[in-house]
């Protein structure tokens, strides 16, 4: 992959994404959608956070993700009683051989290139805050020493609906660090029936899957995504729609900046997956959903109507006009 990356890498976006779908097809039945928006997200250098009922497979396909993609992995079982240094590491007391007592950084489960953070809303916020400042920071700080987190360095959180009894809702501030949220349904009558299926057959638990990406190969599509072209047209077209959001009557917070950098730094990745090096509008449609609803505040008056805040994405989306641009090849 190297040598030809480094001539056109855009190239080689579209057959290595069906590689990784081929791989993950292994494993994972249906949920074509997700699994697409997830491998955008990744070339983006995005977190994302899944929500969805337990049993749907959210484990598994994220450790299916770090093998294809050659990654380090992690998962961190999120608990009422999990601390911050469960997470992050703690200094533990060492001795020489010569009886000398001194102090050593044991690294946490943070120190991986893919972390899963399994019903991150189950932890008391002291600990949610935890992962969330070293995602933001990409580095741990404990008693004066800083290291530096693996790169990459990405976060797939999972948190069961708000509505579940022992969780802790993540505060607006902490929502707008992930990238986009995506949502795990059940699969179809026939997806579920081949999943059985697919077990009976190989007549064990697990599967042997190859790596698609070489060693740093993620962090080389995530550097050719940054080469793809964004028309001034269409940066307007993001800052529009996210404005728009920000003057609906129900809201009492809308989209901010990051919003329309996510929504910039996702059309990117689309693009490149499609194997274009420009943007199109369509490629920007396709994360309204993901990068904003979970970054729009109801005024409390409105917080029992559950299918508002899509229909207020809908409505900026639809205040504003698409703009008309020629692609490259036309000129």
């Amino acid at each position: 992959m190297t040598e030809q990356t480094a001539s056109n890498p855009i190239d080689l976006f579209r057959d290595t994404s069906q590689a990784i779908l081929n791989e993950i097809s292994k494993v994972i039945v249906g949920q074509n959608n997700l699994i697409h928006h997830l491998i955008v997200t990744l070339l983006a250098e995005g977190n994302a956070l899944l929500e969805g009922v337990p049993g749907l497979g959210k484990t598994l396909l994220v450790r299916t993700l770090s093998q294809i993609l050659d990654c380090s992995f992690n998962r961190i079982q999120f608990t009422p009683d999990l601390m911050p240094a469960d997470i992050t590491g703690t200094m533990i007391i060492t001795e020489t051989p010569e009886g000398r007592r001194g102090f050593r950084f044991e690294k946490g489960p943070i120190f991986n290139n893919l972390v899963l953070a399994d019903e991150i809303n189950r932890a008391a916020p002291r600990t949610q805050s935890a992962l969330l400042e070293a995602m933001q920071e990409n580095q741990v700080s404990l008693e004066g020493e800083t290291l530096a987190l693996p790169q990459p360095f990405i976060v797939l959180a999972t948190q069961n609906p708000i509505e579940y009894e022992g969780t802790f809702p993540l505060p607006e501030a902490q929502l707008d660090r992930f990238l986009v949220r995506l949502t795990l349904g059940y699969p179809e009558p026939a997806e579920e029936q081949s999943i059985l299926q697919q077990r009976r057959e190989r007549q064990k638990e697990t599967v042997e899957l190859e790596a698609v990406l070489p060693s740093n190969g993620l962090l080389e599509m995530q550097a050719a995504v940054e080469t793809v072209y964004v028309h001034p047209d269409l940066e307007g077209y993001i800052v529009a729609i996210v404005t728009e959001t920000r003057r609906d009557r129900h809201v009492a917070v809308g989209g901010s900046p990051r919003a329309s950098l996510a929504l910039m730094k996702l059309a990117r990745a689309q693009a490149a997956l499609s194997g274009r090096e420009y943007v199109l509008p369509d490629d920007i449609k396709a994360y309204i959903h993901p990068v904003l609803a979970h970054r729009l505040l109801l005024l409390p008056e409105f917080w029992m109507r559950k299918n508002l805040i899509t229909e207020v994405i809908n409505t900026a989306l639809r205040s504003v006009p698409v703009p008309v641009l020629s692609t490259p090849e036309q000129g």
